[in-house]
């Protein structure tokens, strides 16, 4: 049994989750570091207009990743390995039309920007911190193609390397603005934005300089972008996001100025924390999960992909044993009511956990990003509703039971149509 156990972590798919958890829990240590550094050296004010336009910066860049990001994981590894003549023309025409469209909306962004601070965001910045908040997206939307590009080529340790390496730049950076005394948001924006993103490109282009010839060299060709695979999962995940995003929106809706609300949001920070080592998890299954051609080889990573998960969801049981005093430490008796918000909603994301693997059946072996929309649909349309009906009732204890019905139904579906297209493979 020891034996067995001892085989299992000695595998390569054990070392790169591994490697991948650590990498990523690394640059979660970074961010709270950044944080608590910051809010000692900034005036509280200030570190709110910082909140906002780096808020601003993260959100869009995720949403212009325009689903590139499945495109990724599903269509490169198999290229890699059969050494594909089209690898880098792949990758020049992802990158190539991911930043054509995403200069479009930067572009937007950059002439109604100032109009849209004044009327919405009221941060009351300087255009110049404005403008470099636009530019900073450009930057990290690059950084995450990167990222995506080195994982689907299992190359995490140096994914994980150079991000962790460039967040050891943006301390020293900042280290130095200190005693000059420059902090302020928009030297911060420069920092977080831009010269840490770069700092990152040149770690990357002294170790794989021969690739980024490659691919300045490369032709694009259209069909290389895969509009309908990619544009269907990009709709699917801005449904999700929404989605898991709408009971904090409708409690602060029905409970505006409410202290639970505050206690609900920490909470989701908490369940947010845990669910980083599922995402870990799954950008190294990814791969194995796009090339995947037999009924057995879905088997085997089913199986691989329940044990490896199977640490996560034991993460969310334990938060739900949790004793009441181990919160109050971390977050003081002011936070009592955070205890049982989390408790009441780490059961729900224990069903979450396992629905990632029908999920990457159907998105990188299949490619039937359809079923994956029509599952958030559903998921989005219960959490809305249901949330909608009970928080009137029963406040910050109504959106964990309905989240986890709105799982539980896009389980069922994910697993009827993952058996539906199993049928279809050859033995």
């Amino acid at each position: 049994m020891l034996g067995r156990i001892l085989g299992f972590i000695k595998k390569p798919t054990s070392r790169d989750i591994l490697i991948n958890t650590i990498g990523n829990y690394l640059n979660v240590f970074f961010v709270a570091f950044f944080a608590f550094l910051l809010v000692r050296i900034m005036q509280p004010s200030d570190y709110g207009v910082l909140s906002v336009l780096l808020g601003v910066s993260y959100v869009l860049a995720n949403i212009l990743d325009f689903g590139t990001t499945a495109s990724i994981y599903s269509y490169l590894p198999p290229m890699i390995e059969k050494r594909h003549k089209n690898t880098y023309i792949f990758l020049k025409t992802i990158f190539s039309y991911q930043t054509g469209f995403s200069l479009i909306v930067i572009t937007l962004l950059f002439l109604f920007f100032p109009y849209l601070d004044r009327i919405f965001f009221k941060t009351g910045a300087p255009k110049w911190e404005l403008y470099l908040t636009t530019f900073s997206v450009l930057f990290f939307i690059w950084q995450n193609y990167a990222i995506n590009a080195l994982n689907a080529g299992k190359q995490f340790l140096k994914a994980n390397l150079y991000l962790n390496l460039s967040n050891i730049t943006k301390t020293a950076l900042i280290f130095v603005l200190i005693p000059l005394k420059l902090v302020n948001v928009g030297t911060i924006i420069f920092a977080f934005g831009i010269f840490g993103p770069l700092t990152f490109f040149l770690f990357l282009f002294f170790e794989k300089k021969h690739i980024f010839l490659s691919i300045i060299r490369a032709p694009v060709k259209k069909e290389e972008f895969r509009f309908g695979y990619t544009m269907t999962f990009f709709i699917a995940s801005q449904f999700f996001n929404l989605a898991s995003r709408m009971d904090l929106f409708l409690l602060s809706f029905f409970l505006s100025k409410s202290p639970e609300v505050g206690y609900y949001g920490l909470s989701q920070k908490i369940i947010l924390t845990v669910m980083a080592s599922i995402a870990s998890i799954t950008q190294v299954l990814s791969p194995n999960f796009s090339k995947i051609k037999t009924k057995q080889e879905v088997v085997k990573e089913f199986s691989h992909g329940f044990l490896y998960l199977l640490v996560p969801a034991f993460l969310f049981v334990a938060l739900f044993f949790t004793p009441n005093w181990v919160f109050y430490i971390f977050f003081t008796e002011k936070f009592a009511q955070t205890a049982e918000i989390t408790k009441a909603l780490s059961l729900p994301f224990i069903i979450y956990t396992f629905l990632n693997l029908p999920f990457l059946f159907l998105l990188y072996t299949v490619k039937k990003p359809k079923v994956i929309l029509f599952s958030n649909i559903i998921f989005f349309v219960v959490v809305t509703a249901g949330c909608y009906y009970t928080i009137p009732k029963y406040g910050v204890f109504g959106p964990p039971p309905i989240i986890a019905l709105g799982l539980i139904l896009i389980l069922i579906v994910s697993l009827i149509f993952s058996i539906k297209e199993y049928k279809k493979i050859t033995a």
